[in-house]
């Protein structure tokens, strides 16, 4: 399972979305809800959270692709129950001692944080930045 906005796809995101599928057989992709987004990262998402979906789902990299939970974040890894759980290198928000939040609930989940993909390049701070100039 792994967890994202992809608002903009890029090659990193399919990087990640590649390097996760590689530690599982079913990939299971949650995207955030705009409501996350705006809340966590300050901006509106260019593409609402159903096109994000529908973009990953083209993508053909996740077996699953399903929005998150709005208020609990951790609510899907119950109800998914991946035995993986992949954190992009720069991914910061709801990471803090998850290792010990799933195990609170009873959730003995692996947590593997993957490497990045030319991220001077492909990181979407920089992308939006280029995108829409101030």
């Amino acid at each position: 399972m792994c967890f994202g906005t992809f608002d903009i796809l890029h090659e990193g995101h399919k990087f990640y979305l590649t390097e996760a599928k590689k530690l599982g057989d079913y990939l299971v992709v949650v995207v955030a809800r705009d409501e996350t987004v705006r809340a966590i990262k300050k901006w509106q998402p260019l593409h609402n959270e159903s096109e994000r979906v529908r973009n990953l789902q083209q993508l053909g990299i996740a077996d699953k692709v399903i929005l998150g939970n709005p208020g609990d974040k951790l609510k899907v890894v119950e109800d998914e129950k991946p035995g993986i759980i992949c954190l992009g290198y720069d991914q910061t928000f709801f990471t803090d001692k998850i290792q010990e939040k799933l195990q609170q609930r009873g959730l003995s989940v692996e947590v593997a944080r993957l490497p990045a993909y030319k991220p001077e390049i492909y990181k979407s701070s920089l992308i939006r930045k280029r995108l829409l100039p101030r």
